[in-house]
Parts: structure tokens; C-alpha cells; sequence
């Protein structure tokens, strides 16, 4: 019997896409594919949208994973590259790379390459995290041509710290600082993350990056995907491995951290924090069997979690559980469990058995 399975549904992958695409009014769109592509099977993401105008990805193992699995489109390094040699590959597998700070720019300059390499220089807007800062962009447009190493003229990009917050004073402020500071050139420029796909239209330019939201997730607390016309592309299943009756007054788990208040029954799920669940998640914590929601009660363990089923619960062993997906949506299970959907569905475990569907 097949207990912990994660199903990825690459139709509901490339309606999202589609989605996002109409709202971006004629741009180009990036599928963001980093992590993995968030926890979701990069080569199987890339071969599915075989629309998509560009990928991205952090780094450059994950650009090479691609290109080796037969994916032509370009692919952007969105933390550049991080040495000479990485440099040269980038050239050679027609990579785009982003140049986002003065050892990146001194590679450029002193590296022979094969070919020439697309380059796109990042801006720190206000993330203050990488980039370069905006009175120092001329400087490094000039040297970046001055090279004559670059396939085509130099992109410009830079990433919001706010987007997903629609209320937000610092989104409006980079925007117009990257405008303005990349007004004099004529390369293609990206700053639309997902939030900015989906809430700051002017920000949309040349390339918009479609990361979390491609995968139906809502990149804003408090909203779901499916809100925002998305759909779940992930849906986290396993069984119930155990139903046992519970009196009041007694504890499960270890440190007892929970106690049942009345005669009930306890179901035990074959899940825990070595599939990649987060032992965090406190009791009541949202899990769907059998068309409701039950909560989670006491710690959760290495291989299985427990959920109060109820004093009238008509559940079997062998009943299949729904940690999220399409009936409870991925982001009400990281609001209760303290975290962020991005990392729930990035972390899942090897031994959780992916099913396709295509």
C-alpha cells in the first residue's frame, strides 16, 4: 500500500501558467523553477510548459540539470555566477546571467570565453540583499559592454521585498527607483515577481517571473491561491494507519503536550517530520479525512502524526488523508503550523512517492 504521496498535477501547472501570462498583458513570463522547482520536479516543470518564454533558477547545478534533460529555452541564473569556471560553462550552455556585484563584473572582464554570454545586472531597489547599488549602475553598464562579451544588450533586473503586501509604501518606491535608474538603456528589464504578476501592473516591463503562484500558492498571507484563480498543483496524501478509542482526560504523543477533554477516537497517520512535515506544527493544525477537517493532536513524530477523529467517527484504517492540496489548501496548513507555504512544499522528504499527471 502506497502511504505518503505527493500528486503533481502539470495540468493544473499550465492553466496557472496560462493564467499568469493573461495577466501580464503581452509580456514575456519566466517560470521560476529554483528548489527543485519548489519541491515539484524542475526537469518534469520545464518539459510541461514548454511555453514558457525563459526559466529561472538560483544556481547554476540546477541550469545544468536542465540543459542536460534536453530543455532549450534560455535560463536565467538569478544569483549569477559564482566563479570564473561557472562563467565559462554559462557562456557555453547559452545560460543568461545576472551580475549583481564587483567580483561578478571582474569575472566578466578577465574570463575568456567561447561565446559571448547574455548578462543581466541586478539592482538593489530595497531588498538590500544582492545587487548594485543605482549610482553605481553606469559604471557597471560600461565596463559589462566594454568587454564585448555580451550576446545582445545588457538586461536589468531587481526584486521586490513588499510585493505581496498590496498596502505596502515600499513597492511604489522601487519601482520607481529601478525606472528611473535604468531609463538611459535600452536592455529588457524584469522586476514582477508572482505578487507583482498579480497586484502591481506597472511593474510588469519587459519579462514578468512567475515563481510561487505557478504553483497555485498564494504569495500573500491570509489569501489562497485559489482566490486568485489559481489551482493547487501539489496535493500531499497518505493513510490512516490507526484508529484507536481515546478516553477524556488522557494524553497522546510524546511530551504529552496534548490531552483529550472527552471520549474520542485518535487516528494515526502514516506522516511526520521524516517525510518533511514540520515537527512544529502545533495541535490543531488542519488535516482533511473524509470530508472534513480534523486537527492534529499532540506532537508530531518522526514517521506518524495523530488527529482527534471524533467521539462519531466512522473512519478506517486504510482511509486516505489529505495533508493539503485541493480540500485544504496548502496555506491554511502553514498559517496554523507557524510557516510559509514555500517551505512545506519544498522540503518534502525522498521516500514520499511522486505521482505525475500529465
Amino acid at each position: 500500500m502506497i502511504t505518503a504521496e505527493a500528486v503533481i498535477d502539470f495540468r493544473a501547472l499550465n492553466r496557472n501558467y496560462d493564467t499568469l501570462k493573461s495577466r501580464c498583458e503581452g509580456q514575456k513570463v519566466v517560470a521560476v523553477i529554483k528548489g527543485n522547482a519548489y519541491g515539484h520536479n524542475a526537469v518534469r516543470t520545464a518539459k510541461t510548459l514548454s511555453q514558457a518564454d525563459m526559466f529561472a533558477v538560483s544556481r547554476i547545478e540546477e541550469a545544468i540539470e536542465l540543459r542536460d534533460a534536453g530543455i532549450p529555452q534560455p535560463i536565467l541564473l538569478l544569483e549569477g555566477c559564482f566563479c570564473a569556471e561557472d562563467l565559462k560553462i554559462a557562456a557555453a550552455k547559452n545560460f543568461h546571467t545576472a551580475i549583481h556585484c564587483e567580483e561578478q563584473l571582474k569575472d566578466l572582464e578577465q574570463t575568456t570565453l567561447a561565446k559571448p554570454v547574455t548578462a543581466w545586472i541586478k539592482l538593489d531597489t530595497g531588498m538590500h540583499r544582492l545587487g548594485v547599488q543605482p549610482y553605481e549602475l553606469p559604471d557597471f553598464v560600461s565596463r559589462a559592454e566594454a568587454t564585448k562579451k555580451l550576446a545582445g544588450p545588457v538586461g536589468f533586473m531587481s526584486h521586490f521585498c513588499c510585493a505581496d503586501d498590496k498596502s505596502a509604501k515600499a513597492t511604489a518606491k522601487q519601482l520607481d527607483i529601478f525606472l528611473k535608474s535604468t531609463a538611459p538603456y535600452p536592455g529588457p528589464k524584469t522586476l514582477a515577481n508572482s505578487a507583482g504578476i498579480l497586484y502591481w501592473e506597472t511593474s510588469h516591463l519587459d519579462y514578468c517571473r512567475a515563481g510561487i503562484a505557478l504553483y497555485g500558492i498564494s504569495p500573500s498571507e491570509g489569501i489562497t491561491g485559489a482566490k486568485l484563480g489559481l489551482e493547487p498543483v501539489m496535493t500531499l496524501k497518505t493513510k490512516l494507519i490507526a484508529v484507536r478509542k481515546h478516553d477524556a482526560n488522557q494524553p497522546v504523543g510524546y511530551g504529552e503536550t496534548w490531552t483529550s477533554e472527552r471520549d474520542t477516537y485518535i487516528g494515526v497517520i502514516a506522516m511526520g517530520y521524516g517525510d518533511g512535515f514540520p515537527r512544529s506544527a502545533p495541535s490543531g493544525t488542519p488535516v482533511y479525512i473524509n470530508g472534513r477537517i480534523v486537527p492534529i493532536s499532540g506532537r508530531v513524530s518522526m514517521d506518524m502524526i495523530t488527529v482527534d477523529l471524533g467521539p462519531d467517527c466512522q473512519d478506517k484504517v486504510g482511509d486516505s488523508v489529505e495533508m493539503w492540496g485541493k480540500n485544504l489548501p496548502v496555506e491554511k496548513v502553514a498559517e496554523a503550523a507557524g510557516t510559509i507555504p514555500y517551505e512545506l512544499v519544498i522540503k518534502l522528504a525522498n521516500r514520499i512517492k511522486k505521482t505525475y499527471l500529465d
